[in-house]
């Protein structure tokens, strides 16, 4: 053994190898070139050695050995082609495809590929045991238990990976089986339908549901997730232009793993209501505020146009508004769904093209106020370490997030990281799935982080828990800070919270002294009025005990969208350019200014809730909006789309007939995500390449060809050739990326920023000596309570919280558009505490009517704890019941993000829901279908 590194030398079929001491035998085969047959082993998960495939001959030894759990040591010799050794192989394999049915979904079977590499012909054997029935009750997965062998690779993928314990092995003898939960058919379990054990089972007796998976690929391209910020690296399968299936890929943020959406929502991008010809709204057809439900009268409003007629519309009436009243007369949305370039391009054209800088994309309604806050204390709005590192820390704080629906692959790593030792720490008013592996779990009152996050740090402070030599040498302000906590003890926080006092000091000790402690959150802490204020505090919860800056520890907001990081990074937000550099510093300005050859307004523009009232005030009369869908996401949504409405000229550019589109002058016809080759940012400030896997449909168009097109009609030459050629321009303005060059991204796929110089390896871990602030020193801001803008009352008793739902995504207009994800979560859903059915006289399946001051939906209820009592959760994807009619459109002062996660509502029984048919997926677009075919 090597007295630095744990080796060992030892012979392999005769020859001489080196090997870590930690590796198995089918490892150091594998890395050599030599195939062992396997079937129950499968890198990366825990080795069992129940299917003695991978049986090799070591010599001096009685018996033969499994080399999946046998280790190397110095001076053994292993045959693994030896006859007895082969004899073993051969013999296992003959059994199991004795009973292996012959089916289309045993086609591509393993038993059959390691049966056919060893020469096996038909076996000699006859079927002996009982064939199982198929189980088709899940709208994602079949289960065919007739192919299964017992491998256990579906048991691990869903107990050791994914940490959802839905599937186990029951019974004994003969009669043992794969079960979901207590032996019920797989759709009344609770499968989430991740896809982890499809794509763990080796034999087909786990399929997806759907025959097309069947088909072999022409293609495989590889690419990333489109829909949350995890960012998790995936495998396009296409035959024919057309995606059969997606697997997961060994990236550095999911390695492998994919959720429901990940794996099964990607049939959108085929879906018969794209877009395909540019549209033009007809004549005197007046634009209302209401998406019409007759088809009729859709194909009534819009009419087919040529794309030099469209665009001549779209960006020469855009023209005339800037040149007669201003570039202030303009604004734009970009997306969080398009592409690190589509982003920045399209900020560019705002600012160089329109000459303003209203300019804004979703971040505005996520995390604003996180990053107002993490501008303001720590100077960067990026996180300080990757969702990863909760595999170092020794204690894990998640705070006003959801992981596992709005972030599931992250949550895998959350839940591995429990199974290791790590604490987790919930502090959150609803009760999450995550709950279960909690260390503690602080259910605390809607709308009082503040009271609990400083009673938090008043104990660190009182106990002289605090970092002092890391407050003295890298902070500021931690006088004022301590001086204000001194109030907020937690026996007078208790009261307010509804966290008792002991538990408050308990989890403020753990947090103080771990080794490690690290800090996650989501919109639950940002979409309030007092959001930067909640942001503030955990920023001086990390820096009072010196827990930021060191693997295992810091400061991660989880990002909402798949590109959210990324189109803030490239400048998608009024008062920032390309990494964020304000628009008001004359220095920066004059940066870009001398990089775009133009002249920029030193104003820093309207946020998307600000440029909604603008339009009120007859101050914004044209909007280009490209992937986002205002008339949805945004708060009290009536008002937005009575907005959007009015506007003079409205431009959207997307994939659907959005119901902001239905607005719209012109429609423009973009890519979807498949469609198009770019680079993304995930939560992780992970930069990923994802790639092209098919074409547009009709006369779709990709949305940088979009987008120049635009700019060419407001008077901008531009003529990129290529997109590598806009992320070489990012480069050479945001120093943060300056050291990532296209051609690395398409060699290693991803690298992380700050990325300054090139072959620079990227650092994944920041702030570790400094922090990018004046001085290098990080700031504490004190924050005091106060009330969400709207409390419950007599007339509305009760809370409205909003977010998203694991089968579902944003505003929809994707996932609804996707066969499974659809098929999983058809209808509009409230979630509503039993004690609170009750109480109204509703029971579950029941429709009831949620109304607050702005608006009122109906919905089916839907009995669930994991809000409290007093407080409904209702996901914002629906259109039928469109929650966002009911949020107050308040605004947090420093983020400017409205207070989506508090409003006053009053629930009733009874109402008539909207049928799914009046939302884009059903009646309406098949008929807007036809015109635009």
């Amino acid at each position: 053994m090597n007295a630095i590194t744990p080796t060992v030398t030892f012979e392999l079929n005769g020859r001489e190898v080196v090997a870590l001491r930690h590796e198995t035998l089918i490892e150091v085969a594998e890395r050599e070139g030599v195939e062992i047959p396997r079937l129950c082993y499968k890198e990366g998960f825990d080795a069992v050695g129940n299917c003695r495939s991978c049986m090799v001959e070591i010599d001096g030894e009685r018996v033969l050995a499994p080399s999946c759990c046998r280790n190397p040591s110095a001076g053994m010799k292993v045959t693994t082609d030896s006859p007895r050794a082969r004899a073993a192989q051969k013999m296992v394999l003959e059994l199991l495809l004795a009973d292996m049915p012959e089916a289309e979904y045993t086609r591509k079977n393993e038993v059959d590929v390691w049966a056919e590499k060893l020469g096996l012909g038909k076996p000699r054997f006859t079927p002996t045991r009982r064939q199982p029935q198929m189980d088709a009750s899940h709208a994602a997965i079949t289960v065919n238990l007739d192919a299964c062998i017992q491998c256990t690779r579906c048991l691990r993928a869903c107990r050791d990976e994914q940490v959802n314990d839905v599937i186990g092995l029951a019974f004994r003898g003969e009669n043992a089986k794969i079960v979901f939960d207590q032996d019920d058919p797989m759709g009344n379990s609770t499968c989430v339908a991740c896809g982890e054990c499809v794509q763990a089972c080796p034999t087909g007796a786990l399929m997806p549901a759907r025959e097309v998976a069947l088909n072999i690929p022409d293609k495989q391209v590889d690419s990333v997730c489109p829909y949350c910020g995890v960012g998790c690296q995936l495998t396009y399968n296409v035959k024919d232009n057309k995606i059969l299936y997606v697997e997961g890929r060994d990236g550095p943020a999911n390695h492998g793993r994919l959720c429901v959406k990940g794996r099964y929502g990607f049939d959108y991008a085929h879906h018969p209501h794209r877009l395909t010809k540019p549209l033009i709204r007809r004549a005197g057809m007046p634009k209302t505020g209401e998406f019409v439900m007759d088809p009729d009268r859709v194909l009534e409003v819009f009419r087919e146009a040529t794309w030099e007629e469209a665009l001549a519309l779209a960006g020469g009436t855009l023209a005339r508004i800037r040149d007669t009243h201003g570039g202030a007369a303009l604004a734009g949305f970009g997306s969080a769904k398009g592409s690190n370039e589509e982003a920045y391009l399209f900020q560019k054209l705002v600012r160089t093209g329109f000459g303003t800088n209203n300019v804004d994309h979703c971040t505005r309604l996520c995390h604003a106020s996180s990053v107002s806050a993490l501008l303001e204390g720590i100077g960067s709005g990026a996180v300080s370490n990757p969702v990863m590192d909760v595999m170092r820390a020794e204690v894990i704080v998640v705070i006003g997030a959801n992981p596992t629906v709005n972030h599931p692959v992250a949550a895998t790593w959350i839940k591995n990281a429990v199974k290791e030792g790590a604490k987790l720490i919930l502090l959150d008013p609803r009760r999450s799935e995550l709950a279960r592996h909690a260390h503690r779990s602080l259910q605390f009152k809607p709308d009082t982080d503040v009271a609990l996050l400083n009673a938090l740090m008043h104990v660190i402070v009182s106990e002289r828990l605090v970092d002092e030599a890391f407050i003295a040498s890298r902070t500021i302000g931690y006088a004022e800070l301590e001086a204000n906590v001194a109030e907020y003890s937690p026996e007078a926080m208790a009261p307010i919270c509804g966290i008792d006092a002991e538990t408050i000091r308990y989890v403020a000790r753990l947090y103080a002294t771990s080794k490690g402690s690290m800090i996650l959150w989501g919109m639950g802490i940002s979409q309030h009025i007092h959001g930067t204020d909640n942001a503030r505090c955990l920023i001086a919860l990390a820096l009072m005990t010196g827990q930021i800056g060191r693997p295992g520890t810091g400061l991660h907001p989880l990002r909402g969208q798949n590109n959210v990081q990324g189109a803030s990074d490239a400048g998608l937000i009024p008062m920032m350019l390309p990494d964020y550099q304000r628009v008001d510093n004359p220095a920066a300005r004059a940066k870009f200014e001398a990089a775009w050859n133009t002249t920029l307004d030193p104003k820093p523009g309207l946020t998307v809730v600000e440029i909604m009232d603008a339009i009120d005030a007859g101050q914004i009369r044209g909007m280009y909006i490209m992937g986002e869908n205002p008339a949805m996401s945004d708060p009290d949504a009536n008002h937005a789309r009575a907005a959007l409405a009015a506007l003079k000229h409205l431009v959207v550019q997307d994939i659907f007939l959005t119901e902001t589109a239905y607005l719209a002058d012109v429609i423009l016809p973009a890519s979807a995500f498949p469609e198009k080759t770019g680079t993304f940012t995930n939560t992780d400030r992970l930069v990923q390449l994802g790639r092209q896997a098919i074409d547009p449909p009709g006369e779709a168009k990709q949305d940088l060809w979009i987008i120049q097109q635009m700019a060419q009609q407001l008077g901008l030459p531009w003529n990129y050739g290529h997109v590598s050629e806009v992320f070489d321009e990012m480069r050479r303005t945001m120093a943060s990326i300056g050291g990532i060059t296209w051609e690395r991204l398409e060699s290693e796929g991803a690298v992380v920023y700050p990325c300054v110089a090139e072959g620079d390896a990227g650092e994944p871990v920041v702030f570790t000596d400094t922090f990018p602030r004046e001085g290098g020193r990080a700031r504490f801001v004190p924050a005091d309570i106060i009330p969400a803008d709207e409390r419950p009352d007599a007339e509305y008793p009760m809370v409205l919280i909003t977010g998203r739902q694991l089968e579902h995504w944003h505003t929809g207009s994707m996932t609804r558009r996707a066969t499974v994800l659809d098929a999983l979560e058809p209808d509009p859903v409230a979630l509503v505490h039993p004690l609170d059915l009750e109480r109204l006289g509703v029971k579950p399946g029941d429709a009831i009517t949620i109304a607050s001051r702005r608006g009122e939906v109906v919905l089916w209820a839907r009995a669930d704890d994991s809000s409290p009592v007093g407080a409904i959760f209702v996901p914002f994807c629906y259109y039928e019941a469109a929650i966002n009619r009911l949020t107050n459109a308040a605004l947090d002062p420093f983020g400017k993000i409205p207070e989506f996660k508090y409003c006053a509502i009053k629930v009733t029984s009874g109402g008539e829901v909207a049928p799914q048919g009046s939302y884009g997926g059903g009646q309406i677009l098949e008929g807007m279908a036809q015109l635009a075919t």
